[in-house]
Formats: structure tokens, sequence, C-alpha cells
């Protein structure tokens, strides 16, 4: 089963933790984006090549990774019988330029979380139906 994400728990624990939950957070997306996605040909990367091709990149890496993510994700919804309109170009611009209006990744965020939240509810129904025919 993949859990429900939300925006607010991801902040707060983030500034608790002092980041460590972001990371924490990244991973599981990763790992999570890999297992809604399977079979599609494609693999998103872990956290240590998220933060090391970041620092070498100089962040450019990490924009690059989210919008294979937003895109990934959005390519994968009608296997699931959803349609998303937010792929890696809306992600993007919300990220980058919404920075001007301060809550733009905050939005950003929020439609990754949405889709895959989703993706996941799909999944999850899927998993349990399986389980009732054993």
């Amino acid at each position: 089963m993949i859990e429900q994400r939300g925006l607010l728990k991801l902040i707060l624990l983030s500034i608790v933790t002092l980041g460590i939950y972001w990371l924490y957070w990244i991973h599981r997306l990763a790992r999570d984006t890999n297992t809604l996605c399977y079979g599609d040909g494609r693999q998103t990367s872990g956290l240590l090549i998220y933060i090391l091709l970041g620092i070498v990149t100089f962040g450019i890496y990490n924009l690059v990774w989210w919008y294979m993510v937003a895109e990934r994700l959005r390519g994968n919804a009608p296997r699931y019988g959803l349609v998303f309109n937010e792929g890696g170009l809306a992600f993007l611009l919300w990220y980058i330029l919404g920075s001007l209006i301060v809550v733009g990744p905050f939005v950003a965020i929020y439609l990754l979380i949405r889709n895959i939240n989703a993706l996941a509810d799909r999944f999850n129904a899927g998993v349990a139906a399986m389980g009732q025919r054993f």
C-alpha cells in the first residue's frame, strides 16, 4: 500500500526536522513513483543521485528530476483510468516563475502530491481487490 501525502505535513515536519523529513519524503516519492509506474520502461533515480547530481549541477539536475517525476506520473495516469492536466512543464513554471510570488513552489509540490495521491488511490484499490480474490 502506498501512503497518501499531504503538503501541510510535509511543510511542518520539514521545519521541525530541519529538512531531514524533506529528504526522506523525496526518497519515498522516488520509491513510490517507481512502484506506481512499474513497467513503463523508465526508472526514477533515488535520493543519493538527487543529492549528488544536484550539487554537481548547482541544482539544475534537481529541477530536471522534478520535471521527470511529474511527466512520469502524467504519462502513467491513463493506466489507472486518470488524466492529469499538469505535467513537468506546469510543475517547473509554478516552481520557478511562481517563486516570484512566494507561493509558487508550494503550488507545484501540491499539484505533484495531488497527482501521486490519485494514482496511489487507484493502485491501493487494485491491491486490495487482488487480496480479496485470494
